[in-house]
């Protein structure tokens, strides 16, 4: 008797597990659900890309002789939703003898496929994603007895576990282990991103791209233009473009930001590794051949592998190790509502609008503009920690729960209350205006703290950690941010206090900032 094997959107890999051993009359199903189209109000550009790398992926297993079900968005009896299309499925077909499956990157789709099994009265076996590097057991087992959960040595058993930027005496390369000192420089004048590839649209996708303006037009994002990879073969072309034009500048500025540039020196490959079309190994060794070749310096490599090996796979471990009660977490109480200048609505502050409109245009930022713009925004003004994450997990085209939760939660917002971050990511406009030149078309002046020109960062930043004292005046790591809070005198605190609730009374009237 045949097994059906589902394969989701984000595992778009012919090596993912539940093709393993893939017999001639199994059948693979592939579906496109409104469910999970919409759980969030996914940003059209990210809806688009899927569905038609989905569409291309049907098609490359149907090429190697495997029988794949796919259902469109639009097809007759499409009921929308993952559980109902499996069973749908499964009564179709008739004689399945099991449901074979990866396990997915949301905790809420391994509650909904768990309980298949008593409801379609069939095994179901769900299977180890073996396309990540560390798995829940390595994971835990590294975690287990350990006070604090340090990205840091969790990269270093990863770097010798996989021999990436290792001498033969196991000693790191260059004698350090994170060479992230050397990746912070300021944007140089005049500096823009070299031309990105895009992609020729095929006919499969010029349909998912008229399905998606018809059916998903009122979310927030553009649609067009769209550049995506949509397939493995362009997604390898999008990793070697930036191992061979971009990699070996993307160390000195990868914190870089400069207005009209969302891409600067970035890879723009997350997408496409997080739905499966590139794998990580693969990339990591890629990068660390244009070090040994002399072709990229060792700070980018090591910083570009870093991200990678290091923190991508840290953060998967941090959200299965604590799910579900990490979900939960609101170490801050941080409840005020989210901004409408999140969605596109004005704002007055030249950084905030920037990452924005990047977000709305691109379906894309890049880590700092989302970590110390967007993030640090949130984070300042205390904004409600589950509409925060929605809005990550929805305008971003390489957002899935298990990558964005603790990224958000944990690394911006500081709501796990420090598993993640050792202190949280709070900046004033002094250091946007150090790493980009937003601060330069800007009516805000992020030398000022008080008064109508005064930099809303800066009155919200020194707010935020008195709001917050009890949490953070005893980290070892902020002592000199609280002493000089202290030298400021009671007139100059009361000023700058008057200027924050100002300021946090302007957004929640929903006036204009």
């Amino acid at each position: 008797m045949a097994a059906l094997r589902l394969v989701l959107g984000d595992q778009l890999s012919e090596t993912i597990s539940s093709l393993e051993g893939v017999m001639s009359d199994d059948v693979v199903l592939i579906c496109e659900v409104m469910e999970e189209a919409s759980y969030v109000p996914h940003h059209p550009k990210k809806i688009a890309f899927l569905f038609a790398a989905m569409r291309h992926f049907a098609r490359a297993l149907s090429a190697r002789g495997v029988t794949v079900c796919y259902v469109k968005l639009g097809d007759p009896g499409n009921a929308g939703s993952l559980t109902s299309e499996v069973q749908r499925s499964i009564e179709e077909l008739g004689g399945v003898s099991r449901l074979i499956v990866t396990e997915p990157g949301e905790y809420r789709v391994l509650q909904m496929m768990q309980a298949w099994e008593e409801l379609l009265g069939i095994p179901v076996d769900i299977l180890a994603d073996t396309r990540f590097l560390c798995s829940h057991d390595e994971f835990a087992a590294w975690a287990q007895n350990k006070r604090q959960l340090r990205m840091e040595f969790f990269y270093r058993e990863m770097r010798k576990r996989y021999r990436l930027l290792l001498e033969k005496d196991g000693t790191p390369t260059g004698g350090a282990w994170n060479f992230d000192k050397e990746n912070r420089k300021p944007p140089a004048k005049g500096m823009r991103s070299p031309k990105r590839l895009s992609h020729e649209k095929s006919e499969s996708t010029r349909d998912v791209l008229a399905l998606v303006k018809a059916r998903f037009g009122d979310h927030f994002g553009r649609l067009e233009p769209f550049h995506y990879a949509i397939s493995r073969k362009e997604a390898l072309m999008e990793l070697d473009h930036f191992i061979e034009h971009l990699l070996p500048t993307f160390g000195d500025f990868q914190d870089a930001m400069v207005a009209g540039e969302p891409y600067l020196f970035h890879s723009l490959i997350s997408s496409y590794l997080n739905a499966g079309l590139l794998l990580p190994l693969e990339i990591c060794e890629k990068a660390e051949a244009a070090y040994r070749s002399g072709h990229a310096p060792l700070n980018a490599v090591e910083g570009f592998i870093r991200q990678i090996l290091g923190w991508r796979e840290y953060i998967r471990g941090i959200y299965w190790h604590f799910m579900p009660e990490y979900g939960q977490r609101n170490a801050l109480n941080a409840t005020r509502p989210l901004p409408a200048f999140y969605w596109g609505a004005e704002t007055a502050m030249a950084c905030v609008a920037e990452a924005v409109r990047h977000t709305r245009d691109h379906a894309y930022s890049h880590h700092i503009q989302r970590l110390m713009v967007t993030g640090n925004f949130a984070l300042l003004a205390g904004l409600d920690v589950r509409q925060v994450q929605e809005w990550y997990l929805a305008v971003y085209s390489d957002a899935y729960e298990w990558v964005e939760m603790p990224n958000t939660l944990g690394m911006a917002l500081f709501g796990d209350g420090g598993i993640v971050a050792s202190k949280p990511y709070a900046a004033s406009g002094k250091y946007i205006h150090r790493m980009s030149n937003y601060c330069q078309g800007c009516r805000y002046d992020p030398d000022e703290t008080v008064g109508d020109k005064a930099c809303p960062f800066n009155a919200l930043y020194w707010d935020f950690l008195v709001r917050n004292e009890t949490h953070f005046r005893g980290n070892q790591r902020m002592p000199y941010v609280f002493s000089t809070w202290d030298r400021f005198g009671p007139e100059k605190q009361e000023a700058i206090r008057a200027k924050a609730d100002e300021l946090l009374e302007t957004i929640e009237n929903g006036r204009f900032l």
